[in-house]
């Protein structure tokens, strides 16, 4: 029972939190921020971000693993890729967006790629977290 509430509050915490910043954050940053402080300040934010996503899924994972293996599965895949993108993609997105930024007209192409690449990735650990938490209805 105990293991069961852990994993349905650390399973909505993920949801939701990574909802939040989908809808509300990261499209005010970047409407509401001058150009030059809304790359600065999202930059200070995703580290915290992919944390909040690593803890909480491994939460889940742990928790689950007695449970229901493949939902433990999901979410310990959620946090390992959490892990790359955190210390992999994130900056290498970051250095492609410098060199953009510097005036190398090949970084653009390879910052949107890489960028892409995030979201759809952040989008799958979403679908993978709701389908987890749906299966506790």
């Amino acid at each position: 029972m105990l293991l069961s509430a852990v994993a349905l509050l650390a399973t909505a915490l993920l949801l939701g939190g990574m909802a939040f910043f989908a809808v509300a954050v990261a499209p005010l940053v970047f409407t509401r921020l001058p150009p030059e402080w809304s790359g600065r300040f999202i930059r200070q934010v995703f580290p915290v971000y992919y944390l909040w996503v690593l803890g909480l899924s491994a939460a889940a994972a742990v928790a689950l693993l007695p449970l229901r293996l493949p939902d433990a599965l999901a979410m310990a895949a959620t946090a390992a890729l959490t892990g790359w993108l955190r210390q992999g993609l994130m900056p290498r997105i970051n250095a492609l967006s410098d060199a953009a930024q510097r005036g190398d007209a090949a970084a653009k192409p390879r910052f949107d790629r890489a960028h892409r690449l995030s979201v759809i990735l952040n989008a799958a650990q979403m679908l993978a977290a709701l389908v987890v938490l749906v299966r506790f209805a």
